[in-house]
């Protein structure tokens, strides 16, 4: 396995991460544009979803994103960096639609928080793991 599959696997789930954290950026905008609000949410129910939405997702990409990077720097094979990145990615997108419906509980923010910690616990372990051998 080269670096460079590792490599090129990191990037394509750090590349989809960031055009979710733009998507999601872009729904703020979008309510702020309609809703004529500057800075926090007016207490309009829509933009606050979207501003969570937003700010939960910049909370926990960051983190899954370095894990990816580093674990492709440690020679991983592509295959556990994919598993890792699309686990992150569909856990932060189905969150994020989740709390676009609703900023109560709901059973698409669970699984996407609980695939998020799935993604966080298998990428830890992966990094301990080809860190030692």
């Amino acid at each position: 396995m080269g670096l460079g599959l590792a490599a090129n696997a990191a990037a394509l789930w750090t590349g989809l991460s960031l055009l979710l954290l733009i998507a999601l950026s872009l729904l703020v905008v979008r309510q702020r544009q309609k809703h004529h609000v500057a800075t926090g949410d007016g207490g309009i129910d829509e933009l606050a979803r979207a501003v969570r939405a937003q700010g939960n997702a910049t909370e926990y990409i960051p983190a899954g994103i370095a894990g990816l990077a580093v674990l492709a720097m440690t020679g991983a094979p592509p295959i556990i960096i994919h598993l890792a990145g699309a686990i992150l990615v569909l856990g932060r997108v189905t969150h994020a639609a989740g709390l676009t419906i609703t900023l109560g509980t709901s059973i698409l923010r669970t699984v996407g928080m609980v695939a998020t910690w799935i993604a966080y616990l298998f990428t830890g372990v992966a990094l301990l793991v080809f860190s030692i051998f």
